[in-house]
């Protein structure tokens, strides 16, 4: 019967895993490669991300995730032909580059599934207007699933739960697209995650499918300057999938400087997140910035009852030029 009782369980979290396939976060708008390949170098830093999330801490099974991620713009040297004041031609240096990579690996526990993920994205950057950059990417990726089920009423060799393939680990593979829009005053964003819609067979049976949903997403932004160094930012993130289970965030993030963050924003599904995030320089002969954040979800649902609510912690270290990062600022 406690068997059973397993059984039911592993059931009911893989129909939860449809409703949660791809890892949630609340701080994406500080890292839009998460959810949109072609944002792999499109403002010019090599960057470094790592992000830590606890969902529902307090609650057994709750959703855990931890990723890395790593994105660059490969620049090429070149020279240009100009005309000084003394009505002279020069050859003054410069730098170029059009293509971005990015990297990303990420672990993600829902209840008795563990999934391991790792994507490799590539991304071309061109300038549609002198202010405005367009960004096409592409990512392949895969996922590895395991069913971590090591209690003892698992043991009986005429179990068909035991060797199941799910439970041994599997492999999927599967791509992603994006299309990013980038401007001093607004971006937007549009991805495709998924595109292959694979299906796992559990059980040796087959008689329940976890078939990969493709998964949409739509985001934005809009910067609002108030004074030299004060900015408010709207923004929205509206993301589907083939499940037709809808869900958008709405939010308004108040920036300082380009060196403090805070926000907040109301997810449909039922949760307030409030965020918080800050830039530090060592050295700024080092062209380097370190950022730590930190997001906190406070969800409506019954299950908050039962928890110390949601944590997202985020360290990412950034590499070039501050001043010089985008196209209006001469940087290519």
């Amino acid at each position: 019967m406690k068997r059973l009782s397993y059984v039911i369980l592993f059931i009911l979290l893989a129909n939860t895993l449809s409703a949660q396939q791809l890892p949630l976060y609340s701080q994406y708008l500080y890292n839009k490669f998460l959810i949109n390949p072609a944002h792999a170098g499109s403002d010019g830093f090599t960057s470094l991300n790592i992000t830590a999330r606890e969902q529902w801490v307090g609650y057994s099974g709750a959703p855990r995730t931890y990723s890395i991620s790593w994105q660059t713009r490969f620049l090429k040297k070149g020279y240009e032909i100009r005309q000084n004041v003394f009505n002279k031609t020069v050859y003054k240096p410069k730098s170029d580059g059009k293509v971005g990579f990015g990297f990303y690996l990420f672990s993600d526990k829902n209840g008795l599934i563990q999934r391991t993920g790792l994507s490799t994205a590539y991304s071309y950057h061109m300038w549609i207007k002198d202010y405005t950059q367009l960004s096409l990417g592409l990512a392949l990726n895969g996922y590895y699933f395991t069913a971590n089920v090591t209690d003892k009423n698992f043991e009986d060799p005429n179990e068909p739960w035991l060797s199941d393939n799910l439970r041994r680990g599997v492999f999927i593979p599967n791509a992603d697209f994006g299309v990013y829009l980038l401007n001093p005053s607004f971006d937007f964003g549009f991805s495709a995650q998924q595109l292959f819609g694979s299906s796992i067979v559990i059980g040796n049976f087959g008689t329940t499918k976890y078939k990969m949903y493709r998964h949409y997403y739509m985001f934005g932004s809009y910067n609002i300057k108030s004074g030299n160094n004060n900015v408010i930012q709207p923004s929205f993130l509206f993301k589907t999938s083939e499940e037709l289970t809808p869900q958008a965030d709405i939010g308004v993030t108040y920036i300082y400087d380009q060196a403090f963050w805070s926000g907040l924003t109301y997810r449909t599904s039922g949760a307030v997140i409030a965020n918080v995030m800050f830039r530090y320089v060592p050295n700024k002969t080092d062209k380097l910035s370190m950022y730590f954040g930190y997001a906190f979800d406070f969800t409506s649902n019954k299950i908050q009852s039962a928890t110390y609510g949601t944590h997202e912690i985020t360290v990412a270290v950034k590499f070039g030029d501050n001043s010089k990062r985008y196209r209006w600022l001469d940087r290519y």
